[in-house]
């Protein structure tokens, strides 16, 4: 949950392969692959080229190559959730590196990004139920090899994870401290130190998705059914409450936490450690000018006395 990212060669080439070279790589895991159909590169740091027969190639993009994102840990990750539980995500068929390209093969979800679909009021709800159910099962499976691989960095314990959000907050707070209309409607200091108060002692830390939101929530544009979740190459390792969360509203949140929970009753301290990543999200979009001081002052308010 870093508040920056360091891209560790900006100035890299980053052209857009071209249709042979792509079609070879797709053939070496999907022979029967003949076209690219679009290049999409609404992702940011990789870039999918999206292929016939249901197939995706997706390249890291060089310029954008940063320390937490990593395909290698997408395609690790892709392989554990297919060898224990079928669940809607992309099924990965082939990954490695073709001279300067590294590149992921695997399955392409069908639908359309939820950020980009038309859903409100039920039909909304139930998608990102659905997606918090998702999430728990990927919770629950067993972490032995992703956390035995090295790829996936992140928690390893409660304290770990209070160093953690205490720089998220420090960061965000230094960043609104500049501008005194923060200072009159939010008392940030004191809400960062009731959160951190109520984090756990002891966590048992999981691979979470990272960024769990509408652009990697996609839906039938038809009958507006959950599809899937994709893009698993921020992941990192930390308490399970951090994943259950949107960059879009505290709104599509609870409704993520509603569907998580309907699997069975929330551990202990869930919850506290739920509001302390949401409140450390709203403090960020807040720094980025998304939010205004009277409407995050209500859902401070709103978010530590529930």
């Amino acid at each position: 949950m870093a508040y920056t990212d360091t891209y560790s060669q900006p100035d890299a080439a980053d052209p857009v392969l071209s249709e042979e070279r792509v079609l070879g790589l797709a053939r070496a895991a999907a022979p029967s692959v003949s076209r690219v159909t679009a290049v999409d590169e609404t992702g940011g740091e990789a870039r999918a080229y999206i292929c016939d027969q249901g197939v995706v190639v997706k390249t890291q993009r060089p310029p954008r190559l940063r320390p937490r994102t990593s395909l290698e840990k997408e395609a690790l990750i892709l392989d554990r959730i297919a060898d224990q539980v079928s669940l809607p995500v992309p099924r990965v068929l082939g990954y490695g590196r073709d001279g300067d390209v590294e590149y992921l093969v695997m399955t392409q979800i069908p639908g359309l990004a939820l950020e980009g679909a038309t859903l409100a009021g039920s039909a909304r709800m139930a998608v990102l139920e659905a997606l918090g159910a998702t999430l728990r099962r990927i919770h629950q499976l067993d972490q032995t090899d992703m956390v035995g691989s090295g790829l996936v960095p992140g928690d390893s314990s409660a304290a770990d994870l209070r160093r953690r959000l205490t720089a998220g907050f420090d960061d965000t707070i230094a960043a609104l401290g500049t501008d005194p209309r923060w200072a009159d409607a939010i008392d940030l200091p004191l809400v960062a130190a009731q959160c951190l108060a109520r984090l756990p002692s002891e966590i048992s830390p999981v691979v979470l998705h990272s960024n769990p939101g509408p652009e990697h929530c996609f839906v039938d544009v038809a009958s507006g059914d959950f599809t899937g979740l994709i893009d698993f190459g921020d992941a990192y390792r930390s308490h399970p409450a951090l994943d259950v969360r949107s960059w879009v509203s505290v709104d599509d949140s609870r409704h993520m936490l509603h569907g998580y929970r309907s699997l069975g009753p929330l551990p202990q301290d869930f919850e506290q450690v739920w509001r302390a990543g949401l409140l450390l999200t709203e403090f960020r979009l807040a720094a980025r000018g998304h939010r205004e001081p009277a409407a995050l002052a209500s859902t401070v308010a709103e978010l530590l006395e529930s």
